[in-house]
C-alpha cells in the first residue's frame, strides 16, 4: 500500500569543497535538510533541499512541527494534492525560503517514491525530452581567486571538456571586473561559454554600467546582477543589456517566474529544484519558461537537476558542482561536454548510509 506510516529528518552537513566567496557571502558549509518517507508495503522514498550554512534548523523544525505529522495516513501517490495542501497549511510563512526549502525536501521524496514504484527514472517519468544535456562548471571563478587563478581554472575545465565556466564578478571597480574577464576569455578562446554571476550585489544603475562593460566578452549569461525582488529593476536591465539575463535561485514560487517571464525581466530562467518547493513546482516553471521561448538552466543540485534538465525540452544546461560526494557512492556521468542522466529507478541518487550518518547533526522520526 502508498499510504505513509513514517516520516524521517534528517539535517546532514556537508563542507564546501572548495573556499567559496562571492560579492555577498561565503559558502562555508551546506545544510542539507532531508525526508525518508516510508509507507505501509515497506517502500521509502528520500528527498532532500540545501541551505547554504544558514537555516538548516528552522526547516527541520518546519519539517518537523508543521509538515512531517499532515503527512501520515496520506496517500504518497497524491503528489500534487499533498503539494498545494502542506503549501496553503503554511501560507502564513509563503511564499518564502524556509517553507519552500521544507516543502521540497517532501516533493522530492514523493517523486523518489513514485519513480521507484514505476520501476523508471526521474528523467524519463517527468518527460524523458532529453538524454543528455550540455555541462558547465561553477567549481572555480569565485571572486576570492586571483585573476591568474580564474584563468587556470578555466583553462582546466576546458581540458576537462566542460562546455563552459561561471566566472563571479563584483569587485570594487568594473574595470577589474573587465580585466579578468578578459584574461579567462583570451585563454579559453570563443567557442568556450563564460557565464558571470553577480549574486544579487548591484543597483539598477550599476548593473546597466557593467553590463555596457562586459558586452564585447561574449557573455552567455548576465546572472542574478540586481536583488531577486528587484523585478522592475531587472526588465530595465534586460531592455539595454547585449547579453542574456538570468535569474531564478532566488525565486521561491512559480508565479514570481510568471512575472519575470511576462515583463521580459529574464531571457534565461534557473529554477532550482530546492528553493522552488520541489519537482512538481520546477516542472511547472520549466513548461512556463518553454511557453516564452526561454531555456531553463537549473541552479546549483546538479544530482537532482541533470534528469530534470533532461525531462524538458528546453533543459539547456546543467550547473556541475559536486556537493554530495561525500554522501554518495555514484557520480554524476559527464561524456564528451554533456551530463548524462541516471537511468536507475527513483532520483537516481545513490546515498551512502553510513557516510549520511557521520555528517547528520539532527535527527526526528514522525509516526
Amino acid at each position: 500500500m502508498s499510504r505513509i506510516e513514517r516520516i524521517e529528518l534528517l539535517q546532514v552537513d556537508l563542507p564546501a569543497k572548495v573556499a567559496r566567496r562571492d560579492a555577498i557571502q561565503a559558502f562555508d558549509k551546506q545544510e542539507t535538510p532531508m525526508v525518508r518517507i516510508t509507507c505501509a508495503d515497506g517502500a521509502v522514498g528520500t528527498g532532500y533541499s540545501y541551505t547554504i550554512g544558514t537555516g538548516g534548523s528552522s526547516v527541520l523544525a518546519l519539517l518537523r512541527d508543521h509538515l512531517a505529522p499532515r503527512l501520515v495516513g496520506r496517500d504518497s501517490t497524491e503528489i500534487e494534492a499533498i503539494w498545494k495542501e502542506l503549501f496553503f497549511a503554511t501560507h502564513a510563512t509563503a511564499v518564502g525560503a524556509i517553507t519552500s526549502i521544507a516543502l521540497a525536501t517532501i516533493d522530492t521524496a514523493l517523486w523518489d517514491l513514485r519513480c521507484l514504484r514505476a520501476g523508471q527514472p526521474l528523467w524519463k517519468m517527468a518527460g524523458g525530452a532529453q538524454r543528455r544535456v550540455p555541462v558547465y562548471t561553477t567549481e572555480g571563478g569565485w571572486l576570492n581567486h586571483s585573476r591568474q587563478q580564474i584563468v587556470d581554472e578555466a583553462l582546466a575545465a576546458k581540458a576537462q571538456g566542460f562546455r563552459g565556466a561561471k566566472v563571479k564578478v563584483g569587485k570594487p571597480s568594473a574595470s577589474e571586473d573587465v580585466d579578468r574577464l578578459a584574461a579567462v576569455r583570451a585563454a579559453v578562446g570563443g567557442e568556450f561559454t563564460l557565464m558571470v554571476d553577480a549574486n544579487q550585489v548591484f543597483t539598477v544603475a550599476e548593473a546597466c554600467r557593467r553590463a555596457h562593460a562586459y558586452r564585447d566578452l561574449d557573455l552567455g549569461w548576465f546572472e542574478e546582477p540586481l536583488p531577486a525582488e528587484d523585478l522592475g529593476g531587472h526588465a530595465e536591465l534586460a531592455a539595454k543589456a547585449t547579453m542574456p539575463i538570468a535569474i531564478g535561485e532566488s525565486l521561491y514560487h512559480p508565479s514570481h517566474f510568471r512575472e519575470y517571464l511576462a515583463r521580459r525581466a529574464c531571457s534565461i530562467v534557473q529554477v532550482d529544484v530546492g528553493r522552488i518547493g520541489g519537482i512538481t513546482p520546477w516542472l511547472k516553471v520549466a513548461h512556463l519558461a518553454e511557453a516564452f521561448n526561454a531555456p531553463v538552466c537549473p541552479h546549483y543540485l546538479m544530482e537532482i537537476h541533470v534528469s530534470l534538465a533532461a525531462a524538458v525540452p528546453n533543459g539547456a544546461w546543467v550547473e556541475y558542482i559536486p556537493q554530495l560526494d561525500d554522501v554518495t557512492s555514484a557520480r554524476m556521468t559527464i561524456e564528451d561536454g554533456h551530463a548524462v542522466p541516471p537511468a536507475a529507478a527513483g532520483l537516481g541518487i545513490a546515498w551512502e548510509a553510513p557516510a549520511l550518518a557521520r555528517h547528520t547533526v539532527a535527527r526526528h522520526a514522525v509516526t
